[in-house]
């Protein structure tokens, strides 16, 4: 080989080298940037549920530890705590409930007290018009559980009227307003047996 060739391999090595390099430079760079981004829309959603007068930490990153405590209708998937000035002054429980067309996913923010400051769905497949109603701009069913706890209505009263309760359900989505319910009702009663813990940062296993 002569010295031409040497050089001109040399050249393409040198050149192959750079490209790969500055591929998984950029792969780097933009993989933070995407997972930054992610996050930062993760927050803006799933903290909706939390009225911003009750926190000033990052309550992502302060995920429970729950306990294995069974509920009745529902099962929790995660918590997290919100602090305001260091104070613990709430909890949003990620809860799964089993709606009419799948698995509801709901976030349930509880404040210190024990009284329910928001709930959100995160996650449903249920029917157009009808349960999938939860999701539907300018649809409130939701904001008459806020300011709710097990202190002002009593456990029989968690249910719908036409069961015997309090609340009413979301028209023409009864499986629905159930699960919803009952899964609330779940939330409730397991913030207020470990509230200790869950202010604290974790509860009993």
């Amino acid at each position: 080989m002569n010295t031409t060739s040497i050089r001109s391999t040399a050249l393409l090595l040198a050149l192959a080298v750079l490209a790969v390099g500055g591929t998984v430079l950029w792969h780097q760079l933009t993989a933070q940037r995407i997972t930054d981004a992610e996050q930062q829309l993760k927050a803006q959603r799933w903290l909706s549920v939390l009225p911003e007068q009750h926190y000033d930490n990052q309550p992502l990153q302060h995920p429970l530890r729950l306990g294995a405590a069974p509920l009745d209708h529902s099962r929790l998937l995660a918590g997290y705590l919100a602090t305001l000035q260091g104070q613990p002054r709430a909890v949003v429980l990620h809860s799964q409930a089993q709606g009419y067309g799948g698995p509801l996913d709901l976030l349930i923010a509880i404040d210190d007290s024990g009284r329910l400051i928001g709930v959100k769905v995160l996650q449903q497949q249920e029917t157009p018009g009808l349960g999938g109603k939860l999701v539907e701009p300018g649809n409130t069913w939701l904001q008459g559980f806020v300011g709710s706890s097990r202190h002002t209505i009593a456990d029989t009263a968690w249910a719908l009227k036409r069961d015997s309760g309090q609340f009413d359900q979301l028209a023409g989505a009864t499986v629905t307003s159930r699960a919803v319910i009952q899964a609330t009702h779940d939330a409730l009663r397991y913030f207020d047996e470990h509230r200790q813990q869950l202010l604290t940062g974790g509860a009993n296993e």
